[in-house]
């Protein structure tokens, strides 16, 4: 698992795809720190990872990226770790729009296509 705080090249994203689901990378978004935990079994690992790194629960969205896919579905909200009642989010992805746009503009921030 790595912590990125740093812009990376796809390229990487796409080797830790290969290693592990074959053209998915798993990730855990900070909404409010601009940052994300990447290339975990699950996306629990790396919420956890996040925070024992100073991030806050209710900040953590998990998502996966599909390196090889177009810039319209690389990125998938689904996770377990989304399922929030206590945030107003009822489902395994990402509910408000707002949300959603903010873990795209770090994604997209941080990982250069």
């Amino acid at each position: 698992m790595e912590l990125i705080t740093e812009p990376i090249p796809l390229a990487r994203l796409r080797e830790m795809a290969e290693r592990t689901f074959g053209d998915m990378v798993k990730a855990v978004v900070d909404i409010e720190r601009g940052i994300m935990a990447v290339d975990g079994e699950l996306h629990s690992d790396e919420e956890e990872l996040l925070l024992q790194n100073g991030s806050r629960q209710a900040n953590l969205w998990g998502i996966n990226i599909y390196p090889d896919a177009g810039a319209e579905d690389w990125i998938e909200f689904d996770s377990m770790i989304n399922l929030r009642p206590s945030q107003d989010n009822r489902t395994r992805g990402v509910e408000d729009p707002d949300r959603r746009r903010r873990i795209l503009e770090i994604v997209s921030r941080l990982v250069m296509r």
